[in-house]
């Protein structure tokens, strides 16, 4: 397997394209332009540390609300279950 160094992940909406673009990104480089910007700790205890298809699952619609804020026309693309799914 190939190691990596650590990274911060970026996940971008390009309505032009119409494309969700992810990069990884040195978060030492990311830090001054991330400071002070809007943050949404999740806490891993809350969820017993289990990183599992629901907490993907949640994570997901979480980073789509949160590009959807600063591009609503996204959302006619979103049909998503914002609640827990049991």
């Amino acid at each position: 397997m190939v190691k990596h160094t650590p990274y911060s992940i970026i996940v971008t909406y390009v309505e032009d394209c119409q494309q969700l673009i992810v990069q990884a990104v040195d978060p030492a480089k990311l830090a001054t332009i991330v400071a002070r910007k809007l943050e949404m700790p999740i806490l891993l205890d809350e969820y017993d540390f289990k990183l599992d298809d629901e907490f993907a699952r949640r994570l997901g619609v979480a980073m789509l609300n949160l590009i959807a804020l600063g591009q609503p026309n996204i959302e006619q693309y979103m049909n998503v279950t914002q609640q827990p799914i049991d």
